[in-house]
């Protein structure tokens, strides 16, 4: 259990058997009473994030949790199927728990598949993952104006917006958090 005043930000929490992640944290004392603190908290299960206040008297709840580091191995048509490095014991997830991380997935890429009693409910990517542009529009020569961007579509068909100069069969690095084009890299 923690108290109202072990809260802060990126601790995970647990209210009516969800788990929860505290986004944003605020220590509020008023004029009179007891002090209170105001989070913005993410539901770890749906993605869905609400303001919840919290008095110092409060007790929460601390979410079984565990995190393990796997290596994704293959998707199957329907589920993407994960090794565990230690054990070799293997999960499939549906593409409802991955969300967009789907897109960035390589062939023996290491992630951290976060569990909550038993069942995986989130996949956290490295913060950059290297993709192929497979289909754009070519650059046109003179078109250099600032931060002007095309569509693109990636390896894994989702479509991204990149820079004039990007080309069809370039690399390019992602930021997988939010999904934007980092860079150009070479591939050799």
């Amino acid at each position: 259990m923690y108290s109202a005043s072990d809260l802060r930000k990126g601790l995970k929490i647990e209210m009516d058997g969800v788990p929860f992640d505290i986004v944003e944290y605020e220590f509020y004392r008023p004029g009179k009473g007891q002090a209170m603190y105001k989070c913005r908290i993410r539901n770890l299960l749906n993605g869905n994030v609400t303001d919840k206040t919290f008095r110092e008297v409060d007790s929460i709840d601390q979410p079984d949790l565990e995190e393990r580091e796997m290596q994704y191995s293959y998707n199957d048509g329907e589920h993407f199927v994960f090794l565990e490095n230690r054990t070799y014991e293997q999960i499939s997830l549906s593409p409802e728990v991955l969300g967009n991380a789907k897109y960035f997935l390589r062939e023996d890429m290491t992630v951290k598949v976060l569990f909550h009693n038993g069942c995986a409910i989130t996949v956290n990517l490295p913060s950059y993952v290297e993709k192929e542009i497979v289909e754009t529009e070519p650059g046109v020569r003179g078109d250099t104006a600032t931060n002007v961007t095309k569509p693109a579509k990636i390896d894994s068909g989702l479509e991204i917006r990149v820079p004039l100069f990007i080309n069809q069969g370039d690399w390019v690095r992602i930021d997988t958090r939010t999904g934007e084009y980092s860079e150009r890299v070479a591939k050799k």
